[in-house]
Protein backbone atom coordinates (compact mmCIF):
# COMPACT_ATOMS: atom_id res chain seq x y z
CA UNK A 1 0.00 0.00 0.00
CA UNK A 2 1.31 3.73 -0.58
CA UNK A 3 1.35 6.72 1.20
CA UNK A 4 -2.27 7.82 -0.35
CA UNK A 5 -4.19 4.31 0.00
CA UNK A 6 -2.84 4.06 3.66
CA UNK A 7 -3.90 7.74 4.68
CA UNK A 8 -6.90 7.31 2.41
CA UNK A 9 -8.48 4.16 4.40
CA UNK A 10 -7.55 5.15 7.61
CA UNK A 11 -9.61 8.52 6.74
CA UNK A 12 -12.51 6.33 6.53
CA UNK A 13 -12.16 3.98 9.02
CA UNK A 14 -12.13 7.40 11.56
CA UNK A 15 -14.98 8.68 9.71
CA UNK A 16 -16.62 5.63 10.72
CA UNK A 17 -15.95 5.77 14.18
CA UNK A 18 -16.84 9.23 14.32
CA UNK A 19 -20.30 8.53 13.05
CA UNK A 20 -20.68 5.76 16.31
CA UNK A 21 -18.81 8.39 19.05
CA UNK A 22 -20.47 8.54 22.02
CA UNK A 23 -23.26 5.78 21.28
CA UNK A 24 -21.17 2.99 22.92
CA UNK A 25 -18.13 4.36 25.73
CA UNK A 26 -17.03 0.60 25.57
CA UNK A 27 -14.07 0.25 28.26
CA UNK A 28 -12.25 2.87 26.91
CA UNK A 29 -13.96 5.28 28.62
CA UNK A 30 -11.42 5.34 31.80
CA UNK A 31 -8.75 4.95 29.83
CA UNK A 32 -9.45 8.25 28.41
CA UNK A 33 -9.91 9.64 31.73
CA UNK A 34 -6.77 9.03 32.98
CA UNK A 35 -4.90 9.90 29.79
CA UNK A 36 -6.45 13.47 30.47
CA UNK A 37 -5.67 13.15 34.26
CA UNK A 38 -2.00 12.75 33.46
CA UNK A 39 -2.06 15.79 31.00
CA UNK A 40 -3.34 18.15 33.08
CA UNK A 41 -0.75 17.05 35.78
CA UNK A 42 1.67 18.00 33.22
CA UNK A 43 0.30 21.03 31.52
CA UNK A 44 -1.01 23.78 33.80
CA UNK A 45 -4.12 25.96 32.29
CA UNK A 46 -3.74 29.13 30.06
CA UNK A 47 -1.46 27.62 27.67
CA UNK A 48 -1.22 28.30 23.86
CA UNK A 49 -1.40 24.66 22.65
CA UNK A 50 -1.41 22.27 19.52
CA UNK A 51 -3.56 19.08 19.32
CA UNK A 52 -2.15 16.78 16.59
CA UNK A 53 -4.61 14.01 16.76
CA UNK A 54 -7.10 15.24 18.28
CA UNK A 55 -10.29 13.05 17.40
CA UNK A 56 -13.73 14.81 19.07
CA UNK A 57 -11.17 17.53 20.83
CA UNK A 58 -11.69 16.34 24.72
CA UNK A 59 -8.39 16.16 25.23
CA UNK A 60 -7.35 19.72 24.05
CA UNK A 61 -10.37 21.05 25.94
CA UNK A 62 -9.17 19.68 29.17
CA UNK A 63 -6.35 21.48 29.26
CA UNK A 64 -8.10 24.45 29.40
CA UNK A 65 -5.96 26.37 27.06
CA UNK A 66 -5.67 30.25 26.37
CA UNK A 67 -5.30 28.94 22.75
CA UNK A 68 -6.03 25.59 21.77
CA UNK A 69 -5.81 24.36 18.13
CA UNK A 70 -6.44 20.77 17.24
CA UNK A 71 -5.75 19.04 14.05
CA UNK A 72 -7.29 15.52 12.50
CA UNK A 73 -7.78 14.48 8.88
CA UNK A 74 -10.98 12.93 9.43
CA UNK A 75 -13.67 15.54 8.71
CA UNK A 76 -16.33 13.65 10.94
CA UNK A 77 -13.61 13.96 14.50
CA UNK A 78 -13.19 17.14 13.10
CA UNK A 79 -16.94 18.06 12.71
CA UNK A 80 -17.78 17.21 16.86
CA UNK A 81 -14.95 18.56 17.83
CA UNK A 82 -16.48 22.10 16.39
CA UNK A 83 -19.95 20.88 18.17
CA UNK A 84 -18.43 19.72 21.62
CA UNK A 85 -15.78 22.56 22.05
CA UNK A 86 -17.00 25.84 19.43
CA UNK A 87 -14.46 28.40 22.27
CA UNK A 88 -12.00 26.07 20.10
CA UNK A 89 -10.09 25.89 16.83
CA UNK A 90 -10.41 22.42 14.73
CA UNK A 91 -8.46 22.03 11.38
CA UNK A 92 -9.19 18.77 9.28
CA UNK A 93 -5.63 18.38 7.89
CA UNK A 94 -3.29 15.77 7.85
CA UNK A 95 -0.70 16.50 10.00
CA UNK A 96 2.53 15.60 7.77
CA UNK A 97 1.33 18.58 5.52
CA UNK A 98 0.74 20.91 8.41
CA UNK A 99 2.07 24.70 8.32
CA UNK A 100 0.48 27.39 10.42
CA UNK A 101 2.83 29.77 10.77
CA UNK A 102 3.32 30.09 14.69
CA UNK A 103 4.90 28.38 17.49
CA UNK A 104 3.32 26.84 20.85
CA UNK A 105 4.03 26.70 24.38
CA UNK A 106 2.55 22.70 24.37
CA UNK A 107 2.16 20.45 21.31
CA UNK A 108 0.58 16.53 21.86
CA UNK A 109 0.54 14.05 20.01
CA UNK A 110 -1.65 11.45 22.01
CA UNK A 111 -2.07 8.13 20.78
CA UNK A 112 -0.79 9.22 16.93
CA UNK A 113 2.21 8.18 15.98
CA UNK A 114 1.67 4.61 16.05
CA UNK A 115 -0.91 5.18 13.05
CA UNK A 116 1.07 7.60 11.10
CA UNK A 117 2.97 6.51 7.71
CA UNK A 118 5.78 8.84 8.54
CA UNK A 119 6.50 9.29 12.33
CA UNK A 120 10.32 11.24 11.18
CA UNK A 121 8.44 13.75 8.78
CA UNK A 122 5.51 14.65 11.14
CA UNK A 123 8.07 15.03 13.88
CA UNK A 124 10.02 17.63 11.93
CA UNK A 125 6.42 19.51 11.18
CA UNK A 126 6.06 19.52 15.30
CA UNK A 127 9.45 21.33 15.19
CA UNK A 128 8.66 23.82 12.74
CA UNK A 129 5.72 24.73 15.18
CA UNK A 130 8.05 24.77 18.31
CA UNK A 131 9.99 27.20 20.04
CA UNK A 132 12.92 26.48 22.35
CA UNK A 133 10.71 26.64 25.62
CA UNK A 134 8.10 23.74 24.08
CA UNK A 135 6.99 20.92 25.29
CA UNK A 136 6.25 18.58 23.44
CA UNK A 137 4.22 14.94 24.59
CA UNK A 138 3.82 12.14 23.45
CA UNK A 139 1.73 9.02 24.56
CA UNK A 140 1.80 5.29 22.29
CA UNK A 141 0.96 1.95 22.95
CA UNK A 142 3.52 -0.60 24.10
CA UNK A 143 4.00 -3.40 21.86
CA UNK A 144 3.72 -5.74 24.80
CA UNK A 145 0.12 -5.10 23.97
CA UNK A 146 -0.31 -5.72 20.62
CA UNK A 147 -2.44 -8.81 21.27
CA UNK A 148 -4.52 -8.10 23.99
CA UNK A 149 -5.46 -4.77 22.47
CA UNK A 150 -6.59 -6.86 19.52
CA UNK A 151 -8.83 -9.64 20.79
CA UNK A 152 -10.45 -6.28 23.03
CA UNK A 153 -11.41 -5.14 19.56
CA UNK A 154 -12.23 -8.27 18.68
CA UNK A 155 -14.64 -8.86 21.81
CA UNK A 156 -15.75 -5.11 21.07
CA UNK A 157 -14.18 -4.18 24.42
CA UNK A 158 -12.37 -0.76 22.42
CA UNK A 159 -12.82 0.66 19.81
CA UNK A 160 -11.81 -0.39 16.09
CA UNK A 161 -8.30 0.58 14.87
CA UNK A 162 -6.26 -0.31 12.02
CA UNK A 163 -2.55 -1.80 11.67
CA UNK A 164 -0.33 0.01 14.09
CA UNK A 165 3.63 0.69 13.94
CA UNK A 166 4.27 -0.51 17.49
CA UNK A 167 7.42 2.18 18.16
CA UNK A 168 9.44 1.19 20.82
CA UNK A 169 10.70 3.74 23.17
CA UNK A 170 13.83 3.17 21.29
CA UNK A 171 12.85 3.38 18.45
CA UNK A 172 10.68 7.34 19.50
CA UNK A 173 13.79 8.23 21.21
CA UNK A 174 15.71 7.64 17.75
CA UNK A 175 13.19 9.62 15.77
CA UNK A 176 13.16 12.27 18.00
CA UNK A 177 16.82 12.80 17.77
CA UNK A 178 16.45 12.83 14.38
CA UNK A 179 13.78 15.59 14.33
CA UNK A 180 16.57 17.73 16.35
CA UNK A 181 13.95 16.85 19.98
CA UNK A 182 15.64 15.47 23.21
CA UNK A 183 13.88 13.98 25.91
CA UNK A 184 13.33 14.98 29.31
CA UNK A 185 11.04 12.24 30.86
CA UNK A 186 9.96 8.92 30.16
CA UNK A 187 8.10 6.80 32.14
CA UNK A 188 5.20 4.21 32.05
CA UNK A 189 1.16 4.28 32.48
CA UNK A 190 -1.54 1.79 32.99
CA UNK A 191 -1.46 -2.13 33.88
CA UNK A 192 -4.81 -2.02 34.06
CA UNK A 193 -6.70 0.10 31.69
CA UNK A 194 -10.13 -0.90 32.68
CA UNK A 195 -11.83 0.13 36.06
CA UNK A 196 -11.86 -1.95 38.51
CA UNK A 197 -12.45 -0.33 42.12
CA UNK A 198 -9.48 -0.79 44.29
CA UNK A 199 -7.47 -2.90 42.03
CA UNK A 200 -7.12 0.02 38.52
CA UNK A 201 -6.23 2.82 41.18
CA UNK A 202 -3.24 0.26 42.72
CA UNK A 203 -2.17 -1.03 39.50
CA UNK A 204 -2.39 2.23 37.58
CA UNK A 205 -1.34 4.63 40.22
CA UNK A 206 1.64 2.77 41.76
CA UNK A 207 2.38 -0.69 40.27
CA UNK A 208 2.80 0.55 36.50
CA UNK A 209 5.55 3.04 37.61
CA UNK A 210 7.53 0.60 39.42
CA UNK A 211 9.84 -2.31 38.07
CA UNK A 212 9.41 -5.15 37.48
CA UNK A 213 5.75 -4.06 36.66
CA UNK A 214 6.67 -1.51 34.23
CA UNK A 215 7.86 -3.39 31.91
CA UNK A 216 4.22 -4.87 31.23
CA UNK A 217 2.49 -1.59 30.97
CA UNK A 218 0.51 -0.58 28.40
CA UNK A 219 1.30 2.78 27.30
CA UNK A 220 4.84 5.05 27.04
CA UNK A 221 4.78 8.65 27.89
CA UNK A 222 7.56 10.97 26.39
CA UNK A 223 8.18 14.47 27.65
CA UNK A 224 10.98 16.39 25.03
CA UNK A 225 11.99 19.62 23.88
CA UNK A 226 13.69 21.20 20.65
CA UNK A 227 17.41 20.64 21.24
CA UNK A 228 19.22 23.68 22.13
CA UNK A 229 20.74 25.85 19.12
CA UNK A 230 23.96 26.83 18.76
CA UNK A 231 23.13 30.38 18.91
CA UNK A 232 20.78 30.54 21.81
CA UNK A 233 23.50 31.50 24.44
CA UNK A 234 24.90 34.05 22.25
CA UNK A 235 22.52 37.38 23.72
CA UNK A 236 24.10 38.99 27.01
CA UNK A 237 21.48 38.42 29.86
CA UNK A 238 21.84 39.75 33.19
CA UNK A 239 22.70 37.90 36.21
CA UNK A 240 21.30 38.18 39.94
CA UNK A 241 23.01 36.07 42.46
CA UNK A 242 21.07 35.64 45.58
CA UNK A 243 23.48 35.08 48.98
CA UNK A 244 21.70 33.65 51.33
CA UNK A 245 23.73 35.19 54.63
CA UNK A 246 23.74 33.83 58.70
CA UNK A 247 26.44 33.95 60.73
CA UNK A 248 28.92 34.49 57.22
CA UNK A 249 30.40 37.83 58.59
CA UNK A 250 34.27 36.21 57.80
CA UNK A 251 33.26 35.29 54.39
CA UNK A 252 31.76 38.64 53.03
CA UNK A 253 34.95 40.21 51.91
CA UNK A 254 36.00 36.59 49.70
CA UNK A 255 32.17 36.60 47.95
CA UNK A 256 33.04 40.20 47.03
CA UNK A 257 37.12 39.88 45.38
CA UNK A 258 35.93 36.13 43.78
CA UNK A 259 32.65 36.59 42.43
CA UNK A 260 32.82 36.91 38.67
CA UNK A 261 30.69 39.91 36.56
CA UNK A 262 29.32 37.49 34.15
CA UNK A 263 26.66 38.65 31.51
CA UNK A 264 25.63 42.24 30.81
CA UNK A 265 25.80 43.26 34.56
CA UNK A 266 26.42 41.01 37.84
CA UNK A 267 24.25 42.27 40.76
CA UNK A 268 25.02 40.80 44.48
CA UNK A 269 21.82 40.35 46.09
CA UNK A 270 22.70 39.55 50.13
CA UNK A 271 19.78 38.61 52.51
CA UNK A 272 21.19 38.67 55.92
CA UNK A 273 19.28 35.97 58.10
CA UNK A 274 19.27 37.23 61.96
CA UNK A 275 22.81 36.42 62.12
CA UNK A 276 24.74 36.47 66.10
CA UNK A 277 28.02 37.78 64.45
CA UNK A 278 28.47 40.98 62.62
CA UNK A 279 27.56 39.85 59.34
CA UNK A 280 25.07 42.64 58.28
CA UNK A 281 28.23 45.18 59.07
CA UNK A 282 30.54 43.13 57.29
CA UNK A 283 27.94 43.43 53.83
CA UNK A 284 27.41 47.03 54.48
CA UNK A 285 31.31 48.01 55.13
CA UNK A 286 31.94 45.68 51.64
CA UNK A 287 29.36 47.42 49.68
CA UNK A 288 30.76 50.94 50.98
CA UNK A 289 34.14 49.53 49.58
CA UNK A 290 32.72 48.21 45.99
CA UNK A 291 30.94 51.25 44.71
CA UNK A 292 31.27 49.80 40.96
CA UNK A 293 29.15 46.68 41.69
CA UNK A 294 25.70 46.34 41.82
CA UNK A 295 24.15 45.25 45.18
CA UNK A 296 21.22 44.62 47.48
CA UNK A 297 21.00 44.58 51.14
CA UNK A 298 18.23 42.86 52.49
CA UNK A 299 17.53 41.58 55.62
CA UNK A 300 14.90 38.02 56.37
CA UNK A 301 12.19 38.64 58.33
CA UNK A 302 11.09 35.15 58.82
CA UNK A 303 13.63 32.31 59.08
CA UNK A 304 15.23 29.43 57.30
CA UNK A 305 17.37 29.34 53.89
CA UNK A 306 14.15 28.58 51.96
CA UNK A 307 12.78 31.96 52.53
CA UNK A 308 15.97 33.98 52.43
CA UNK A 309 16.57 32.62 48.66
CA UNK A 310 12.64 33.53 47.71
CA UNK A 311 12.97 37.01 49.43
CA UNK A 312 16.12 37.55 47.56
CA UNK A 313 14.19 36.78 44.21
CA UNK A 314 11.60 38.66 45.02
CA UNK A 315 14.09 41.83 45.02
CA UNK A 316 16.18 40.52 42.19
CA UNK A 317 16.67 42.39 38.72
CA UNK A 318 18.46 40.27 36.98
CA UNK A 319 17.62 37.90 33.54
CA UNK A 320 18.93 35.60 35.74
CA UNK A 321 18.59 33.64 39.24
CA UNK A 322 21.57 32.21 40.85
CA UNK A 323 22.22 31.35 44.50
CA UNK A 324 25.33 31.48 46.04
CA UNK A 325 25.39 30.26 49.90
CA UNK A 326 27.84 32.71 51.92
CA UNK A 327 29.96 29.74 53.06
CA UNK A 328 31.90 29.23 50.19
CA UNK A 329 31.51 25.53 50.37
CA UNK A 330 30.96 26.29 45.94
CA UNK A 331 33.47 28.48 44.80
CA UNK A 332 32.13 31.44 43.21
CA UNK A 333 34.79 31.32 40.77
CA UNK A 334 32.52 28.44 38.80
CA UNK A 335 29.70 30.67 38.28
CA UNK A 336 30.25 31.38 34.58
CA UNK A 337 30.06 27.63 34.06
CA UNK A 338 26.82 27.81 35.21
CA UNK A 339 25.74 30.72 33.32
CA UNK A 340 26.96 29.23 30.11
CA UNK A 341 25.32 25.52 30.48
CA UNK A 342 22.08 27.74 31.09
CA UNK A 343 22.06 30.72 28.00
CA UNK A 344 23.80 27.81 26.10
CA UNK A 345 19.81 26.29 26.16
CA UNK A 346 21.99 22.88 27.86
CA UNK A 347 19.50 22.68 30.60
CA UNK A 348 16.84 25.25 32.53
CA UNK A 349 17.79 24.66 35.94
CA UNK A 350 21.45 24.17 36.38
CA UNK A 351 22.06 22.13 39.80
CA UNK A 352 25.19 21.92 41.24
CA UNK A 353 26.53 18.48 42.53
CA UNK A 354 29.17 17.88 45.10
CA UNK A 355 29.44 14.36 44.53
CA UNK A 356 31.87 13.49 41.71
CA UNK A 357 35.28 14.97 42.16
CA UNK A 358 37.28 14.26 45.64
CA UNK A 359 36.05 16.64 48.46
CA UNK A 360 38.23 18.65 51.02
CA UNK A 361 39.13 16.48 54.13
CA UNK A 362 36.01 18.37 55.62
CA UNK A 363 33.84 19.17 53.62
CA UNK A 364 31.19 16.62 54.20
CA UNK A 365 30.74 14.34 57.00
CA UNK A 366 30.83 10.39 55.86
CA UNK A 367 27.12 10.11 57.46
CA UNK A 368 26.05 13.16 55.21
CA UNK A 369 27.69 11.60 52.08
CA UNK A 370 25.91 8.56 52.56
CA UNK A 371 22.66 10.49 52.90
CA UNK A 372 23.35 12.31 50.17
CA UNK A 373 23.86 9.18 47.99
CA UNK A 374 20.10 7.34 49.34
CA UNK A 375 18.80 11.01 48.78
CA UNK A 376 19.63 11.61 45.20
CA UNK A 377 19.01 7.51 43.81
CA UNK A 378 15.65 8.14 45.49
CA UNK A 379 14.79 11.57 43.45
CA UNK A 380 16.47 10.44 40.15
CA UNK A 381 13.72 7.74 40.77
CA UNK A 382 10.64 9.99 41.44
CA UNK A 383 11.29 12.92 39.47
CA UNK A 384 12.19 10.90 36.31
CA UNK A 385 15.30 13.07 35.90
CA UNK A 386 19.17 12.01 36.90
CA UNK A 387 19.22 14.85 40.11
CA UNK A 388 23.23 13.30 41.85
CA UNK A 389 23.02 16.08 44.72
CA UNK A 390 19.83 17.73 46.00
CA UNK A 391 20.93 19.42 48.54
CA UNK A 392 24.10 21.38 47.22
CA UNK A 393 23.15 25.38 47.56
CA UNK A 394 24.20 26.51 43.98
CA UNK A 395 21.20 26.54 41.80
CA UNK A 396 20.39 28.46 37.99
CA UNK A 397 17.55 28.90 36.15
CA UNK A 398 15.83 32.31 33.98
CA UNK A 399 13.75 34.76 35.72
CA UNK A 400 11.01 33.67 33.37
CA UNK A 401 11.17 29.97 34.69
CA UNK A 402 11.11 30.77 38.53
CA UNK A 403 7.67 32.71 37.90
CA UNK A 404 6.51 29.58 36.68
CA UNK A 405 7.60 28.06 39.26
CA UNK A 406 6.41 30.83 41.69
CA UNK A 407 2.90 31.03 40.16
CA UNK A 408 1.74 27.41 40.35
CA UNK A 409 3.99 27.10 43.91
CA UNK A 410 0.54 26.07 45.56
CA UNK A 411 0.23 22.69 43.68
CA UNK A 412 3.27 21.61 46.82
CA UNK A 413 2.55 24.01 49.33
CA UNK A 414 4.75 26.13 51.16
CA UNK A 415 6.54 22.66 52.20
CA UNK A 416 10.43 23.68 51.71
CA UNK A 417 13.05 25.14 54.72
CA UNK A 418 15.88 24.36 52.60
CA UNK A 419 14.65 26.38 49.26
CA UNK A 420 16.16 23.85 47.04
CA UNK A 421 13.42 21.21 46.67
CA UNK A 422 10.96 24.25 46.00
CA UNK A 423 12.87 24.58 42.51
CA UNK A 424 13.86 21.49 42.00
CA UNK A 425 10.45 20.02 42.14
CA UNK A 426 8.60 22.84 40.47
CA UNK A 427 11.33 22.28 37.40
CA UNK A 428 10.12 18.56 37.41
CA UNK A 429 6.63 19.41 37.19
CA UNK A 430 6.41 21.45 34.60
CA UNK A 431 9.15 19.67 32.78
CA UNK A 432 11.98 21.90 32.26
CA UNK A 433 15.52 20.27 31.63
CA UNK A 434 17.33 19.63 35.31
CA UNK A 435 21.27 19.87 34.48
CA UNK A 436 23.91 18.67 37.27
CA UNK A 437 27.13 20.51 37.00
CA UNK A 438 29.95 19.01 39.17
CA UNK A 439 31.84 21.24 41.54
CA UNK A 440 34.55 20.59 43.82
CA UNK A 441 33.34 20.82 47.19
CA UNK A 442 35.65 22.88 49.61
CA UNK A 443 35.75 23.01 53.40
CA UNK A 444 34.10 25.63 54.85
CA UNK A 445 36.83 28.37 56.49
CA UNK A 446 34.56 30.09 58.67
CA UNK A 447 31.75 29.83 61.06
CA UNK A 448 30.20 26.79 61.67
CA UNK A 449 27.39 24.23 59.28
CA UNK A 450 23.78 25.67 59.64
CA UNK A 451 22.72 22.13 58.65
CA UNK A 452 21.68 19.68 61.30
CA UNK A 453 22.13 16.04 60.18
CA UNK A 454 19.54 14.12 61.86
CA UNK A 455 16.72 16.78 62.01
CA UNK A 456 17.06 17.87 58.21
CA UNK A 457 17.77 13.73 57.99
CA UNK A 458 14.01 13.89 58.58
CA UNK A 459 12.89 16.37 56.54
CA UNK A 460 14.79 14.88 53.60
CA UNK A 461 12.41 11.85 53.93
CA UNK A 462 9.29 14.23 54.33
CA UNK A 463 10.84 15.33 51.00
CA UNK A 464 10.66 12.05 49.36
CA UNK A 465 7.00 11.56 50.82
CA UNK A 466 6.00 15.03 49.19
CA UNK A 467 7.90 13.89 45.63
CA UNK A 468 6.05 10.60 45.60
CA UNK A 469 2.83 11.35 46.08
CA UNK A 470 2.91 15.00 44.03
CA UNK A 471 5.10 13.85 41.02
CA UNK A 472 5.40 10.51 40.80
CA UNK A 473 2.38 9.01 41.93
CA UNK A 474 -0.53 10.61 40.63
Amino acid sequence: MNQAGFIEKRIAHWNAVADKWGKREGLGRYYHRRVLKIHQFLVPPGLKILELGCGVGGLLAGLKPAKGIGVDFSAGMIAQARSRHPDLTFICADASDLELHETFDIIVLSDLINDLWDVQKVLAIVSRHAAPGTRIILNFYSRLWEMPLRLAQKLRLTKPTLMQNWLTPEDVLNLMNLADFEHIRHWTEFLLPVQIPLLSFIANRFLAKLWPFNWLALSHFMVARIKPGKKEGEQKRSVSIIVPARNEAGNIKEIFARTPEMGKWTELVFVEGHSRDDTHAAIQREIELHPQRRCQLLQQAGSGKGDAVRLGFEHASGDIFMILDADLTVPPENLPRFYQALTSGQGELINSVRLVYPMEKQAMRYLNFLGNKFFSLAFSMLLGQPIKDTLCGTKVLSRENYLQIKKNRAYFGDFDPFGDFDLIFGAAKFNLKIIDLPIRYRERVYGQTNIQRWKHGWLLLKMVAVAASRIKFI
